[in-house]
């Protein structure tokens, strides 16, 4: 990316197109506030929900959250990505999230329950066609959320090793390799049956892992060992305080860059949580809840300095943004930017 275009960072939102959505929305960040405006648009893409970029910030890949399943790269030049070709379908269907690892982009096959490796080109575009589809399986006792696998998540270690998959059909989390373009179980770590894992955030110093976990609005903190590929639960915390009145989703989790805080959103109870863990990492305490500021909060989003958290809110169309008090982790609610069918926000 050009000198010219870092100048000002820019936020992308993805989007559900099916529920009015305009696909993927760039938007500009005020430094000193975390305010976001509107810029473009793009809406070449069905059901963009989810977004990820390349490490050199220049390549935007987007599922296209569809029974068929796709995804998607964009060039990231000026204010409005590029699309650089046409989806290329993933082998599974529904993905909900992807990361990029390896030379490879992975989607997380929610409605198919699998895994998929697409490769990327020389300049950031996508192979034509998935190099491997890793099928999960398995079934738990929520019916009837749990009938069969629902990869959710897949992202890198940190180390880099390790692909990590979050399947909440199957209370599961799975450790891969990707070798030569191939999808392998390394090892597959049970959760607590029904607690329905959606996504897993790493602690900074990478020797612990926090599994939000959507069935039972908990996290479920693992150890984590990077030259072993191993996960281990050791404790789980409730992420609402008492028990909730009405529907309660967890669905987004986040941690400080100083690993001193975590934050959740639940989705029907609309709010933000905010968690610290203790000294040795092992144990969560809630602090507080606050207002999400609008409704179905499906993913959380902190800026690159750590300053102000973003709550994607699906179903009042709205990105909201806060200004995290550095010493107590409490959000304070700075404004919202109207986003129709929000479903994620990544910096560039």
């Amino acid at each position: 990316m050009a000198d010219g275009d870092r100048r000002q960072q820019r936020a992308f939102i993805g989007s559900f197109t099916a529920a009015g959505g305009l696909g993927v929305i760039t938007a500009a960040v005020d430094p000193g506030s975390g305010a976001l405006t509107v810029l473009s648009a793009v809406d070449g893409v069905p059901d963009p929900s989810y977004l990820a970029l390349s490490s050199e910030r220049d390549m935007l890949y987007a599922v296209s959250e569809t029974a068929d399943g796709a995804v998607a790269a964009y060039r990231v030049k000026g204010d409005k990505p590029e699309l650089t070709g046409p989806p290329v379908p993933v082998g599974g269907s529904g993905p909900t999230h992807l990361s990029v690892f390896a030379g490879h982009v992975l989607t997380a096959n929610y409605g198919s329950g699998s895994v998929t490796a697409v490769p990327v080109r020389p300049g950031g575009g996508l192979a034509g066609a998935a190099s491997s589809v890793l099928q999960h399986t398995g079934s738990g006792p929520h019916t009837p959320r749990q009938q069969g696998p629902h990869a959710h998540q897949v992202q890198p270690d940190p180390s880099g090793r390790w692909a990590v998959s979050v399947d909440l059909g199957t209370d599961s989390v799975r450790v891969c390799a990707l070798d030569g373009g191939t999808l392998t179980l390394h090892r597959e770590i049970a959760l607590r049956p029904g607690s329905g894992p959606r996504h897993l955030v790493f602690h900074p110093r990478g020797e612990h892992a926090f599994v939000l976990n959507e069935l039972a609005p908990t996290v479920t903190v693992c150890r984590w060992d990077a030259a072993e590929g191993g996960l281990r639960p050791v404790g789980e915390t409730p992420v609402l305080s008492g028990v909730p009145n009405g529907d309660a989703y967890p669905s987004g989790i986040v941690v400080s860059r100083d690993g001193r805080f975590v934050w959740t959103a639940t989705r029907g109870q609309d709010v933000v949580s905010v968690l610290t863990p203790d000294a040795v990492g092992e144990g969560l305490r809630l602090i507080a809840t606050v207002p999400c500021g609008g409704t179905w909060p499906r993913a959380l989003a902190l800026d690159p300095s750590g300053r102000y958290l973003y709550a994607a809110n699906e179903r009042s169309g709205d990105v909201t943004w806060f200004v995290v008090d550095p010493d107590t982790g409490m959000p304070r609610r700075g404004g919202s930017v109207e986003a129709p069918a929000a479903s994620c926000v990544v910096f560039g």
